[in-house]
């Protein structure tokens, strides 16, 4: 159980993390797919290899377009690529970065797919046991009125009764498995190569420097847009909190104004949504609220933004002209602090 919770602690970390995880769903899910579908050969010259190769081919480029539509690489990479300039440049190797980045990720489920397919060996049996010499074997029926191609075509269904308990068509078989497992297993040999070789030979070509720059600008984009999401969703749920209540208020004023001649004594205009805590909370003053709730108050999260158009130019905005990449004026903006000496008379300070 522990180990299972560092695993989901690993995949939460960030975005890679979480892709990663994704990817290796996906895989998982090619094979269960290929495990619990039930692949039926025609067993006809003209089908065979049509429908093996739909095999082959279709599932993993669903696979991979599934792969490219739930990595969050893709939006990113996508974002960067058509945004306008604006007070940014930008930078093709993050754009590329990303682009590998997506490929890679994408390509897993496919190439799992394509490997599980040949290790088994059932759609390699269905596409080429028709170009098998048969005269390599013993046993093969002569008396089913059936010339040789199409008599080869029905070595993948065993229920045919031309084959059934037929050595033939089991040693058959066995050869084109054998062809199958072979190739796929130089795929796998290939790719494990090409990635080793790969790891080994880019730092001696690649600049470090530049490597580690790419990789964290991709990394900010990331995260970039998760804190303008964040704090474009607190922005929202203030903006609705604020009109909800300012809806209230109305009512409440419209309400008062009518009633106010047939109420003995005049009621309290509504006072927002301060009084509305106050009162769910069991009693007066800060009693009924949190800490946390009062620093929620007094925190602004509207950004002066209390308008629709406000709103949708703060969002055009953001698209098509991105913040330069210069947070000199709001590092260096001047803070509020207390300051006191010691018993030796060093000055010290503390932030408020």
């Amino acid at each position: 159980m522990d180990r299972m919770k560092l695993v989901l602690q690993y995949f939460q970390t960030n975005s890679e993390s979480i892709s990663n995880g994704i990817c290796i769903v996906l895989a998982l899910v090619s094979v269960k797919l290929y495990t619990t579908f039930d692949f039926n050969c025609p067993c006809l010259p003209q089908y065979n290899k049509l429908y093996s190769m739909g095999v082959m081919i279709v599932p993993p480029i669903i696979l991979f377009f599934l792969g490219v539509l739930v990595n969050r690489h893709t939006g990113i990479m996508m974002d960067e690529w058509v945004r306008p300039i604006g007070k940014r440049t930008k930078n093709p190797a993050v754009v590329k970065f990303l682009f590998s980045a997506m490929l890679q990720r994408s390509l897993l489920a496919p190439m799992v797919w394509i490997l599980v397919t040949l290790m088994d060996g059932k759609i390699f049996i269905c596409a080429f046991s028709m170009g098998v010499d048969p005269n390599t074997f013993t046993g093969m029926p002569n008396n089913t009125g059936l010339d040789v191609h199409r008599l080869m075509a029905k070595v993948p269904c065993k229920e045919d009764v031309i084959f059934r308990n037929s050595s033939f068509r089991k040693a058959v078989s066995r050869y084109v498995r054998c062809y199958s497992q072979a190739f796929g297993w130089s795929i796998l040999l290939l790719l494990i190569m090409v990635g080793a070789l790969g790891r080994l030979i880019k730092p001696c070509f690649d600049n470090r420097g530049s490597s580690m720059q790419t990789r964290y600008w991709s990394n900010y984009l990331d995260v970039e847009q998760k804190l303008f999401d964040e704090t474009v969703a607190l922005h929202t749920r203030d903006f609705a909190r604020k009109c909800v209540v300012q809806f209230f208020e109305g009512v409440q004023e419209e309400e008062n104004e009518r009633e106010v001649l047939n109420l003995p004594y005049p009621q309290p205009p509504f006072t927002g949504y301060r009084q509305v805590i106050e009162d769910e909370g069991g009693g007066g003053g800060r009693g009924g609220r949190s800490e946390r709730e009062d620093e929620e108050m007094k925190v602004e999260k509207l950004y002066g933004m209390t308008r629709q158009e406000q709103v949708n130019r703060m969002l055009i905005k953001w698209f098509a002209c991105k913040p330069e990449l210069d947070v000199t004026h709001i590092a260096q903006r001047n803070r509020v602090c207390i300051t006191w000496k010691d018993a030796y008379g060093r000055s010290l300070y503390s932030d408020v």
